[in-house]
């Protein structure tokens, strides 16, 4: 007889309690794996911010080194104290290295300050009978522009062909009523650089030339835009002092030359003809050198021009530019000269300078000017703000050019160089008269400066090639 086994029967409630008790760990191990699974997609999607973040900032900062990177490469070799200031060897130098001749045939007449200049150039655009061409970084909304906006229609109806180039960054607050009047009597406006998407590349880069050409036989340029601040005659503190000069004779052609090529670039038009480039005849007796410094030419023709004359004087260098922000070469070079006897005096814009970053920076570099032998001087009165460099009393430059990375690299600028006595005779006793308003820095003044001071600088010296 089969033996029949004995099955154990487990009670309803035990048999409940066994079974809830293996459902609370499933819920507790599902529940842990779920926090895991959630800690871990939170953690790989942080690091995939992070990731994200750290190739937008490395995007962000190669953008911007990009959009401000130099196309120029500074001299730094071949600067050797050789032939004199004003000698044929030197001359020859400037030349064959800006490739701008000397220009013979010309007069050239020093302007001081709005009550002189202005008037000069309204005067000329009236004479206008075939064109009248400008260019200008400022040409801002106020009664100087609307002056110049009138003279310029009155002559475009009178049927002469009148094309203004505005810098679309510097020009960009001349509002919408000279505009109207300019276009109303058929003036043509372009706008140099407009900022796009697609010309990112190049929106450093502005035309900070300040030229007027009228039938290509008379012409002006200087330091001096086309706005209210620079009426007047340097009487008050807002009344902006400031150099423009006069040019008669075969040298307008190579400033309207730099207008021209601009002109092109900007709207797609050759000038040509007689109303553009006429063949005047020789209007007095100075040769003028016209350098067109382009970023695109690799290397600016005035820091050349600025470096070699540096290099090559003998006896006294005098420097005004209100954006004086010298790089390491131009500092060892003007203590170079200080240190083989050479008188070398810089004139910068005191408390009044318009340009934070340039006045900051260009104080930072006060000391090794100072130990090197350099003179300093702050002209305080008002905002100074010609561009002129005078050595050995026989050779000067004027124009539009600071002595900056930003107009030496950056920018178009148009710089005259002449060798002539009455001519430097002229920008000499300007130069004497400001400094005479001046205050010459010590070095242990500078030294002395307070930390606020040393704060501002340090922040300005990170943006030091953009002023």
């Amino acid at each position: 007889m089969q033996k029949r086994t004995k099955v154990a029967r487990v009670s309803t409630p035990a048999r409940s309690m066994r079974a809830s008790a293996s459902c609370r760990r499933a819920c507790r191990n599902l529940r842990i794996s779920l926090v895991a699974r959630v800690k871990l997609g939170f953690r790989d999607g942080l690091l995939a911010v992070d990731r994200f973040g750290l190739a937008s900032w490395t995007l962000a900062v190669a953008l911007i080194a990009y959009l401000l990177r130099f196309p120029e490469r500074t001299p730094t070799l071949g600067l050797e104290h050789t032939s004199p200031v004003g000698s044929q060897a030197f001359l020859s130098t400037v030349v064959g290295l800006t490739g701008q001749e000397f220009i013979p045939g010309n007069t050239v007449d020093v302007l001081e300050n709005g009550d002189a200049f202005y008037p000069a150039m309204l005067e000329a655009i009236a004479s206008a009978e075939q064109s009248v061409t400008l260019e200008q970084y400022i040409m801002w909304a106020g009664e100087v522009s609307d002056r110049f906006a009138a003279a310029l229609a009155e002559r475009a109806r009178a049927g002469v062909s009148v094309k203004l180039l505005l810098d679309a960054v510097g020009s960009s607050t001349l509002g919408d009523r000279a505009l109207q009047v300019l276009k109303d009597a058929g003036c043509e406006v372009a706008w140099y650089n407009r900022i796009h998407w697609y010309t990112v590349g190049r929106f450093n880069n502005r035309s900070h030339r300040k030229t007027l050409i009228v039938d290509g036989r008379i012409g002006f340029t200087g330091g001096a835009g086309i706005a209210d601040h620079w009426r007047g005659d340097a009487r008050g503190t807002e009344e902006w002092r400031d150099t423009q000069v006069r040019i008669e004779g075969p040298a307008v052609h190579a400033l309207q030359h730099g207008f021209a090529i601009n002109w092109l670039r900007t709207t797609g038009e050759v000038l040509q003809g007689e109303a553009f480039f006429p063949t005047p005849p020789a209007a007095g007796p100075t040769a003028v050198q016209v350098i067109n410094s382009s970023p695109d030419a690799g290397a600016s023709g005035a820091r050349l021009a600025y470096y070699l004359a540096i290099v090559s004087s003998r006896k006294r260098i005098d420097i005004v530019n209100p954006y004086f922000v010298p790089d390491e070469v131009a500092v060892e070079t003007l203590a170079e000269a200080a240190a083989r006897g050479v008188q070398v005096r810089v004139l910068v814009t005191g408390v009044r300078n318009d340009n934070w970053l340039a006045r900051h920076n260009s104080v930072r570099l006060y000391g090794p000017l100072l130990e090197g032998g350099v003179k300093v001087y702050e002209y305080h009165p008002r905002m100074l703000h010609q561009k002129v460099m005078i050595v050995d009393g026989c050779w000067c430059s004027v124009g539009t050019s600071n002595f900056d990375n930003r107009s030496f690299a950056l920018n178009e600028e148009t710089t005259l160089c002449v060798c002539d006595e009455s001519v430097v005779a002229a920008l000499s006793r300007a130069f004497d008269d400001d400094l005479a308003e001046s205050r010459e820095v010590s070095f242990d003044a500078w030294r002395r400066r307070g930390l606020w001071a040393r704060v501002q600088e340090l922040v300005a010296s990170l943006l030091r090639d953009q002023v």
